[in-house]
C-alpha cells in the first residue's frame, strides 16, 4: 500500500519504477507546473536527471517550501527508498541567479579561449589569482556546503566553503549540464539559509 502524501514528478519520457505506479504523477514540461504538483504534499519523488531535480529545489526554495521532502530516482534503482526512506536535511547550494545546484557546476572559459582571466574566492581562501582552465564546484552533504577545485592542477586541490566567488573578464557557467544563456563576469555559488530535505 502506497502511502498518502506522496506524489511524483516525471520529467521526460522517462519509464516509471513499478514500485512508484501507484503515486499520483504529475508529467512536468514546464517549471511551474512544479507548484501544482506540490500542493498538500510532505514528499516529492523526482523522476528525472540532476537537472530535473535542480529544478524542483529551486521552485521549493522560491516558494519556500523548503520544508517539503525531496526523493531522486534518476533510473529503477532507489525506487522503493524514494517512497520508505528517511528524510534528511543537507546544505542547499544555490547561485546568485536564484537556482539550485544538486550535481556538479562548472565555471568553463569563452567561447574561443581557453582560459578563465580574474580571480575566484572560497570563503576567504583564494582559489586562483591569474587563470584557470575550469573551476568544478560540488555540493557535500554536510556542512560548510559545498567544495571547489581546479582539474588539471597538480596537485588537485579540493577546497571546502560556504560560499565560492568569481571574478572574471568573463566566464561560461553550467549547472548540472546546463549551461547558461549568456557569459558572465561574476557568479557565486553559496550555501542558502535553509537546507533540503533528501531522502535517502
Amino acid at each position: 500500500m502506497i502511502e498518502t502524501g506522496i506524489t511524483l514528478l516525471r520529467f521526460g519520457n522517462r519509464r516509471l519504477p513499478r514500485a512508484l505506479a501507484a503515486l499520483p504523477c504529475f508529467q512536468q514540461d514546464e517549471p511551474t507546473g512544479i507548484d501544482t504538483a506540490i500542493q498538500d504534499v510532505r514528499r516529492v519523488v523526482v523522476v528525472g536527471s540532476d537537472a530535473d531535480l535542480a529544478a524542483v529545489l529551486t521552485r521549493l526554495m522560491r516558494a519556500e517550501r523548503l520544508d517539503i521532502e525531496v526523493a531522486h530516482v534518476p533510473d529503477w534503482r532507489g525506487a522503493r527508498r524514494a517512497v520508505n526512506g528517511m528524510a534528511r536535511r543537507v546544505p542547499l547550494i544555490r547561485d546568485d541567479t536564484a537556482t539550485a545546484l544538486v550535481g556538479v557546476a562548472w565555471w568553463l572559459p569563452p567561447e574561443g579561449s581557453r582560459a578563465i582571466r580574474g580571480e575566484a574566492v572560497v570563503d576567504d581562501a583564494v582559489l586562483f589569482d591569474g587563470v584557470a582552465n575550469a573551476v568544478r564546484i560540488e555540493p557535500t552533504a554536510a556542512m560548510p556546503g559545498l567544495k571547489v577545485t581546479m582539474p588539471g592542477r597538480r596537485p588537485r586541490r579540493w577546497l571546502a566553503g560556504r560560499a565560492v566567488q568569481l571574478g572574471t573578464t568573463g566566464a561560461r557557467v553550467v549547472r548540472d549540464g546546463v549551461e547558461g544563456p549568456r557569459e558572465v563576469k561574476r557568479s557565486t555559488f553559496y550555501r542558502h539559509t535553509t537546507g533540503w530535505l533528501r531522502v535517502s
